[in-house]
């Protein structure tokens, strides 16, 4: 299925947008993606025609908010290929779903127990753990990522045969280096070591297919804001065997079976994981979201991400001063590219490009450890949505090269 970028692009209000006389070129899609038409009219139309608090009344008006709610999440179970719909927890992005499998599923874990980090990982995937490092006294163990950002996977077998690791959490596509670990290899080898998988997804949703059946994945953590849905709804998959046995992680109204002035029981799943009202109509929304992606053609619409990206690479490498971080093989690439240009602050470089209309991300991108190990304290984000065109790359890529000039004199 070719993908038809006119149509698609119009379907973006946003993209009409000009900065002073410049057309917007948005290439910060690792930070947020925008929204299509479809999204923006089915957030409204829930507000304007559904709204209603979910599960709680017998009206009319609250069974169907609740049934567009209960669609939603079978929508997500549908396209991450879950084998239950109460698998699927919603939570209000990535990080709080990271959060609350260290909160819950964290309780368990014993002094002296070990979780495994790349050195890659966002911030969302590492503060939650130093957190329970604290409260219980687990270890950290750290898999070093060499500068093509290959992870080294005889330091994971090794560490894994400690027989003390209870959880590898990793990225499934990193937000810097956009490379693809190898989920489905340390899955095995995760389980083999009596350990459990737990996948950051933030970046992997929008730009490759994903099965957590066909993977092996244990808790999988995404927000929709990157998924061209809106912000302030993520997701938690987890095993149900998983979900079953872990505790509450808030606790409230419409998480409970019964109360007494003594003690409650918990809701069945997924109500026992979602206290309080939920963001109704931004999960109605997530599941337009997904919609429009499938009905636009997901595995095109993945390619076209992929294309521009190696293009993009290929650019910025042939042009001098500028130092890639991550795989040199652009086929290895996926969804982002980061970059360094000599004599140049990222800030300094992003913050001229702005000024015409571009949009790039400059920072660290929570992922400190990660340029530290590189010796650098920050570096520049080009990052690509279905939206975007190779007129862009290029318009971009000219923009670098004479903000370039003009920064070193």
């Amino acid at each position: 299925m070719a993908l038809d970028l006119a149509t698609i692009r119009a379907q973006f209000p946003i993209l009409r947008k000009t900065i002073g006389s410049h057309p917007l070129i948005y290439l910060d899609n690792a930070a947020t993606t925008q929204k299509p038409l479809k999204v923006l009219e089915r957030i409204g139309r829930f507000y304007r025609e559904q709204n209603a608090n979910i599960n709680r009344s017998m009206h009319a008006l609250a069974e169907e908010a609740t049934l567009s709610y209960e669609e939603a999440r079978n929508r997500v179970a549908r396209f991450i290929g879950a084998s239950h719909s109460h698998e699927v927890i919603f939570t209000r992005n990535t990080t709080e779903s990271i959060n609350m499998v260290a909160r819950s599923w964290g309780a368990t874990l014993q002094r002296g127990d070990s979780i495994v980090l790349s050195m890659m990982e966002h911030h969302s995937n590492i503060v939650p753990w130093l957190q329970l490092k604290e409260s219980r006294g687990i270890n950290l163990r750290w898999i070093p990522v060499n500068r093509e950002g290959t992870m080294d996977m005889d330091e994971l077998k090794g560490v894994l045969s400690s027989g003390r690791v209870k959880l590898v959490s990793i990225t499934g596509l990193s937000n810097v280096l956009g490379c693809l670990p190898p989920l489905r290899e340390i899955a095995r080898m995760a389980h083999r070591a009596g350990a459990r998988l737990l996948v950051d997804g933030a970046q992997l949703v929008a730009h490759e297919r994903v099965n957590v059946q066909e993977s092996d994945i244990d808790f999988l953590a995404f927000s929709g804001h990157k998924l061209y849905g809106p912000s302030g709804v993520g997701v938690l998959y987890a095993k149900e065997t998983l979900l079953e046995r872990m505790p509450p992680f808030l606790g409230g109204g419409d998480m409970i079976q019964t109360v007494t002035t003594k003690k409650f029981t918990c809701a069945d799943l997924p109500r026992k994981f979602e206290a309080g009202t939920p963001a109704t109509a931004d999960a109605v929304g997530l599941g337009e979201a997904i919609a429009w992606l499938e009905d636009t053609g997901a595995e095109a619409a993945h390619e076209h991400t992929r294309s521009l990206v190696r293009y993009a690479h290929e650019q910025l490498r042939s042009r001098e001063g500028i130092t890639i971080l991550g795989p040199k093989n652009p086929k290895q690439r996926v969804c982002c590219v980061s970059f360094t240009v000599e004599g140049v602050h990222p800030h300094d470089l992003t913050d001229v490009l702005g000024q015409e209309g571009i949009c790039l991300r400059a920072g660290h991108h929570c992922t400190q450890p990660l340029h530290q190990s590189f010796g650098i304290t920050a570096s520049t984000r080009l990052s690509v949505g279905v939206y975007n065109t190779k007129e862009e790359i290029d318009t971009c890529i000219e923009a670098i090269v004479r903000a370039k000039k003009m920064l070193n004199g």
